[in-house]
């Protein structure tokens, strides 16, 4: 896999490019790369990505607040396994923002040689976007490049954008987000040490440290897979501000999963969490009991969710550990 953090860092005598952000790596965005890669292939030529850190909607002031459906070795990852042969994560700064498209257009022939430049129907690159299809295709006439524009990839009558794919993730609706993306959302992180509840009422829990910068679904109670050194078992996932046991809510959300199958010391381990489907809305309960009973109920909801998830999807997802 070559993931590199600068088109300075590369030369490459002739190459096919895509460029944009490409957060999620969505279904969408895996239409425009499906062309890009057979027809890098069919040329004989390495299919690149061009991609960006941070987004552009954070420098520009559009989203600050933005949060990543993808952080960059993820995208990497995820990009490599479409047939990308090499990903740039350029970074992304005022400088960068102010360059006009002629000047990123040369600097991408100079470095990467592009003979073929593959955009989605909606692209534009440069100061003030003015490097839309239109403009790009005349830089192409002089810098001997051609421009390959694709149509928008849609869910229904909607156009799959990562935009929308961020709000279904905040209302917690993470089918609807799965279905779009091509896959299930995750979340990875390491497993730190929180305050012992869970093992006290005897649902023992590994709280994740996740990316400060990553998009984490709305608040509640999820069936999710999550995955540690290559095994993977059903879990029943919080996310919120336990209302039951805090007065004083911490500052961000509390990610915390109980692995059904599993019996063993997580901590300091890296996990991952698929989020397959909310069972239900965080919220307070009027005594420990209540929580532990309403617990098992969840617990038998979630293991009903991943019989079906796995039923489906069949040899396209790895059996779960079972006890």
């Amino acid at each position: 896999m070559i993931h590199l953090r600068s088109l300075y860092d590369l030369q490459l005598p002739a190459s096919a490019v895509s460029i944009g952000v490409f957060d999620g790596v969505h279904r969408g965005h895996r239409y425009l790369l499906h062309h890009l890669v057979e027809g890098a292939h069919r040329e004989n030529l390495p299919a690149v990505v061009i991609t960006f850190h941070p987004h552009p909607a954070r420098v520009l002031g559009h989203q600050p607040d933005l949060k990543y459906l993808t952080l960059p070795e993820e995208r990497a990852a995820l990009l490599h396994a479409l047939g990308v042969d090499v990903v740039v994560t350029c970074p992304f700064d005022q400088e960068m923002a102010a360059r006009s498209a002629l000047d990123f257009m040369e600097l991408v022939k100079k470095h990467l040689g592009v003979r073929l430049l593959w955009i989605g129907y909606d692209f534009a690159l440069g100061r003030g976007r003015e490097g839309n299809s239109e403009r790009l295709r005349q830089i192409g006439e002089k810098l001997g490049y051609t421009v390959h524009v694709v149509a928008a990839a849609r869910d229904g009558e909607e156009v799959i954008s990562s935009n929308r794919i961020r709000e279904w993730l905040k209302q917690g609706q993470v089918a609807e987000a799965a279905r779009a993306l091509g896959r299930f959302y995750q979340v990875r992180g390491q497993v730190v040490r929180g305050d012992g509840r869970g093992r006290r009422i005897k649902v023992p829990t590994a709280n994740l440290d996740y990316p400060e910068e990553k998009l984490i679904p709305g608040n509640g109670v999820y069936a999710c897979i999550a995955s540690v050194e290559g095994r993977r078992f059903a879990a029943l996932t919080n996310i919120g501000f336990r209302p039951t046991f805090e007065n004083q809510p911490p500052a961000r959300p509390v990610m915390e999963a109980h692995l059904l199958d599993f019996d063993g010391d997580l901590y300091g381990r890296e996990l991952t969490l698929e989020f397959i489907a909310r069972i239900r809305l965080e919220q307070r309960f009027p005594s420990v009991e209540a929580l532990v009973q309403q617990i098992a109920r969840d617990i038998e909801a979630a293991r009903r969710m991943l019989s079906e998830v796995s039923s489906s999807f069949g040899a396209e997802t790895p059996p779960m550990e079972r006890r």
